[in-house]
């Protein structure tokens, strides 16, 4: 007892902010006079997003030979590099309000009055404090990341950056995190950036970047007015905040192996059903969705959803490489539980691929055009259906790994807390290369422990690099009882005994209970 109390403690302990600076594009500074900033007038793509939260997604990196200022000053002199070619997102978003007819409109203004960057401290919380369990401990994940409850919309009432990093030192490592404005750019974008970064940092090549030049101009269909009005008197009109249920968060990793057997279970199946192969996503996401559906105990004729985040890049005509702006739709796909869990995982991987079949140019373009005449926006709100629905953005081809900053690749991924919401999967590039996976979920609490507690889901995920390697520990004799520092036990079941291989007992292979549910600042203030 007094271990979990203990460790409750370290979760809770403090991340202190060390200092804050503005990181300006290397190319802007010196004594010559600045350009007349460029406007970048938005789309419907992005100004529908800018009602939501900023994207957080940061890396934890092995902790690297130097710190403090000098390791701090090394990243913010690569930061200022990479905004060379990122210089929009040292802007700040500008509103010109339109009395005579009651409308708003929106642009990136591209001031390059920088990005902010954070120097925070916690060398209370170690590397297994973050990665030693599929329940993330989330009051000190989120701590990792700036902007924490800002909403797009709020920087263009606000002179708040549209991008700002936060470089936390722990115990034993260094976490990574960034925010962007989700009203200038998408997931994409967002990699693309922390790829060029970390590639000037460490120094690849010192004069060429191995990636695309990035391309800031908008796309627009014909139709399109530009600028945007939006029909609002005050840009305030279009901010909503929710109260959401409290929600727990596990991320939960399979191999190139796991998934393997996923899609050819699925594709087997469909055998002779199907006119397309299930892809490997596909059949992955319909072991979630009949997880959770079991989990949530859904009554047979009781509807679900699954809604995908859908890029548009190499689907819409037009839209070149490098494009920065925000490029994905939401598809929704229903479906009642029963089929769900009747009908096996090809059947429910079978509607996954109709949908992005059914996601075609035209209708993007018929989307793009109806928008600016009858505009919608996204809310975070909206996301959970009611506790039936799934929703699933992010994208494993995205380079997350890859982020070498100069002392090592990452040693895992984590999200900030934003979009924390129940039944929210975000899907990552895995740890293994050759077609792992990754998913982070959020479910309300109970909902989550029976989901950790089911045999065919678990059966399918892979333990923890770094707790795999403490279970194999000949100094520890594991016995289902307690693992890292006491306070999170594995929640898959081991039968065996690591070290005396002798059965145990059903009694001691029980998950303990997680940690206390979280709620969410950005989601859950009036």
């Amino acid at each position: 007892m007094e271990q979990m109390e203990a460790a409750a403690a370290a979760d809770t302990g403090s991340v202190r902010i060390v200092s804050r600076r503005m990181v300006r594009p290397s190319s802007s500074k010196g004594d010559s006079p600045s350009p007349p900033p460029e406007d970048i007038h938005l789309t419907p793509w992005d100004l529908r997003l800018l009602t939501i939260d900023y994207i957080q997604f940061g890396i934890l990196l092995p902790k690297p030979p130097t710190g403090g200022d000098r390791l701090v000053d090394g990243l913010a002199s690569s930061l200022a590099r990479a905004l060379e070619r990122y210089y929009h997102f040292a802007g700040r978003l500008a509103t010109n309000e339109h009395g005579e007819d009651a409308t708003v409109t929106i642009s990136l203004r591209c001031t390059n009055e920088g990005a902010e960057l954070v120097h925070a401290s916690a060398p209370g919380v170690a590397v297994t404090d973050i990665i030693g369990s599929v329940y993330i401990p989330s009051s000190v994940v989120w701590a990792f990341f700036p902007l924490n409850g800002v909403l797009g919309v709020d920087a263009a009432i606000k002179p708040l950056p549209v991008l700002a990093v936060q470089v936390t030192e722990l115990a034993d490592g260094v976490f990574v995190g960034m925010s962007l404005n989700h009203g200038v750019a998408d997931g994409t974008v967002f990699w693309e950036f922390f790829n060029t970064w970390s590639e000037i940092s460490r120094g690849d090549n010192k004069d060429m970047i191995s990636r695309p030049a990035p391309v800031h101009q908008r796309w627009f269909v014909g139709t399109n007015p530009v600028p945007i009005p939006l029909p609002l008197s005050k840009l305030q009109h279009a901010i909503q905040r929710f109260e959401l249920p409290l929600v727990q968060e596990a991320f939960f990793t399979f191999s190139a192996a796991s998934i393997k057997k996923l899609k050819a279970r699925a594709n087997e199946e469909m055998a002779g059903g199907a006119a397309a192969t299930i892809s490997s996503l596909q059949a992955l996401l319909a072991h979630l969705w009949r997880a959770v559906c079991r989990a949530r105990r859904l009554l047979p004729e009781q509807e679900t959803s699954y809604t995908l985040i859908f890029g548009c890049r190499g689907r819409v005509d037009g839209i070149l490489p490098g494009y920065v702006g925000n490029a994905v739709l939401p598809r929704k796909t229903r479906c009642v539980a029963g089929d769900i869990l009747d009908k096996g995982l090809g059947w429910t991987a079978w509607q996954l691929n109709r949908a992005v079949d059914l996601f075609d140019e035209a209708s993007v373009r018929e989307f793009l055009d109806r928008w600016p005449r009858e505009p919608t926006f996204a809310f975070v709100g909206n996301v959970s259906a009611g506790g039936t629905g799934l929703t699933t953005g992010g994208s494993p081809r995205f380079d997350m790994f890859g982020n070498d900053f100069g002392w090592g690749k990452p040693v895992a991924v984590r999200s900030g807390g934003g979009f924390k919401t129940d039944g929210n999967a975000d899907v990552f590039e895995g740890p293994e290369k050759g077609g792992s996976m990754s998913l982070e979920l959020c479910l309300v609490p109970d909902v989550l422990g029976r989901l950790v507690a089911d045999d065919e889901f678990m059966d399918a995920v892979s333990v923890p690099r770094q707790l795999n390697q403490v279970i194999n520990t000949p100094k520890l004799m594991w016995t289902g009882m307690s693992l890292m520092n006491g306070r999170d036990l594995l929640p898959w079941k081991l039968t065996e005994c690591v070290l005396t291989r002798q059965r145990l007992e059903p009694r001691r292979r029980r998950p303990c209970p997680p940690p206390e549910p979280q709620s969410c600042p950005c989601i859950a203030r009036a």
